[in-house]
Parts: structure tokens; sequence; C-alpha cells
């Protein structure tokens, strides 16, 4: 993991969560050629617990949008974990995010850019933002947002 990363995140201030483990048979990244993939992440809380309900009911949009960001701190936990030392990622190629919502809820995209705003603060506008989708569905344990992203590395 490139040193460039951890003193980014050091000087946002930003406190990464525990970077998760596997809940199945999946690996946390793969890196293929000069991409890096990264499997869906969770709304990890420092305390290992987990952002969860569903946005629209339980959980307002604002909430909803937290708890994406969360995501991303949790996703920027997994790299700097998991990530072989010197990688370097150049930029974001392309984020799903999929949000826990009640049928009407229809605002899916805003709570996206909670991990999309971060990762613009992480990696800058020019390389932190890449295309995205954003839908809504049911997710595995009530958690309230998943998303997983492929990055391009520094050749």
């Amino acid at each position: 993991m490139s040193n460039l990363l951890k003193e980014r995140i050091e000087s946002l201030g930003l406190i990464l969560p525990p970077a998760p483990k596997p809940l199945g048979v999946y690996r946390p990244l793969l890196v293929v050629g000069d991409y890096l993939y990264v499997s869906g992440q969770g709304p990890i809380l420092n305390d290992r617990g987990l952002i969860t309900g569903k946005v629209g009911g339980t959980l307002n949009r604002d909430q909803g949008k937290n708890a994406a960001r969360q995501v991303g701190l949790t996703m920027l936990s997994t790299l700097v974990t998991h990530m072989e030392s010197g990688l370097r990622i150049k930029r974001v190629i392309k984020v799903l995010g999929m949000v826990n919502a009640t049928p009407e809820f229809e605002e899916h995209p805003y709570v996206v850019n909670g991990f999309s705003e971060l990762m613009a603060e992480v990696f800058g506008e020019e390389h932190g933002i890449g295309v995205r989708s954003a839908v809504g569905m049911s997710l595995p344990q009530n958690i309230a947002v998943e998303i997983e992203a492929h990055f391009l590395l520094e050749k």
C-alpha cells in the first residue's frame, strides 16, 4: 500500500474502522493487470458495529448518505490493510452503490454521494470521481448501504 494514501487519509483527519473480514467465499480485493477490484463493503463503525436500517424507513436520506460515507471509510481501511505495498491508486473507475431502501424511496444517488464525495476528498475531484450506479434493494444483515468499486492503478 502506498504511503501516499496513508498520508492523505491522515492529513484529512479520517478515522478508519477495522477492515472487515470476508463473510463468504471471496477476496476483499483483487488486482488484475492495472485494475483493482474491491468487493462490496458495508458501513462498519469503529467498534465493529454496523449501520443498519432501511433508508426511507428507519433511516432518512441524510442518515443514508452518512452510512455511504462510512462505507467509504470502510473501503479505505480495506485498501490500507490488504493492498500490496508499492501499489498506487491512480483513479476511481466505477462505483456500484446499493442502498437498503423502502420501495417508495427514490433518492439512491443522493445517498451514494456520501461515498463519492469522500473519494473526491481523498483522491481529488479529477481522480476520485468515476462512473457510478446507485440502486435500491434489500441488503444482507440489514446494512444500510453496500458499495463495490473498481480502481485504476499507476503503472
